[in-house]
């Protein structure tokens, strides 16, 4: 049981990251108009415009929350914030924008699985992607159930030295996952899982988020005066 969990959480995150990378530049390189998010909203826009928006507020918030969560060393924040009071604020946090993800993504799913047009257009991999989310952010919502059992901020800081060990490209980053709660480690590991599918799916669309969009200029659009010709002038 060791070694799968040395496999899983010292291991396994180099391998999804590294598919991520290389899978993504090939894929660009190989297949550039395979490059899309695959929109269908063409076919029918029924609960798509509101369901999207959810969705894309809900995860961005969420995956920003996981990066700066994680990531942040605790010795730069403890001279603010406990861990204890750290573990309540992400719950609180996490626990709006994860409701607001799951209705989006509920909406979306459903609409794939039901609506008749999108399906027959859509893919395989496109319905997989979104069950796979829909299970992430069920573990992930189950995940603040089982935290607030303990408020201490101990399981909060032991998977943040597991994050900071593993992009720093330290060993025993697995050590510090091992005794945690199974929902942490699925949780973990399905995401891992995500991002190795990511460059063979339509989640690849995310290296094209359009961030330009914040600081380029309005376009702006001018209707042409009709010129009106009498014929040549004497």
């Amino acid at each position: 049981m060791n070694y799968l969990n040395q496999f899983a959480f010292q291991f396994y995150p180099y391998i999804a990251v590294a598919v991520l990378l290389i899978g993504s530049w090939a894929r660009y390189d190989k297949a550039m108009y395979s490059w899309r998010t695959g929109s269908t909203q063409l076919l029918s826009d029924r609960g798509m415009r509101f369901g999207s928006n959810c969705f894309h507020i809900g995860i961005i918030a969420i995956l920003g929350g996981h990066f700066v969560g994680l990531l942040t060393p605790h010795a730069l924040y403890e001279p603010f914030i406990t861990s204890s009071q750290k573990q309540m604020l992400a719950m609180v946090v996490g626990g709006f924008f994860g409701a607001l993800c799951f209705v989006g993504i509920t909406i979306l799913l459903v609409r794939r699985l039901t609506n008749a047009r999108v399906r027959a257009i859509g893919s395989f991999g496109d319905t997989l992607v979104l069950v796979l989310l829909f299970a992430q952010l069920c573990l992930g919502l189950y995940s603040i159930k089982i935290s607030a059992g303990h408020l201490d901020g101990g399981v909060m800081v032991m998977l943040a030295e597991w994050a900071q060990h593993i992009v720093t490209f330290r060993a025993g980053a697995a050590d510090y996952v091992e005794g945690v709660h199974w929902v942490y480690k699925a949780h973990i590991f399905l995401g891992l899982t995500l991002v190795l599918i990511a460059p063979f799916t339509r989640l690849v669309h995310v290296w094209s988020v359009p961030i330009s969009y914040l600081w380029r200029p309005y376009q702006v659009v001018r209707r042409r005066q009709a010129t009106l010709r009498y014929g040549p002038r004497e």
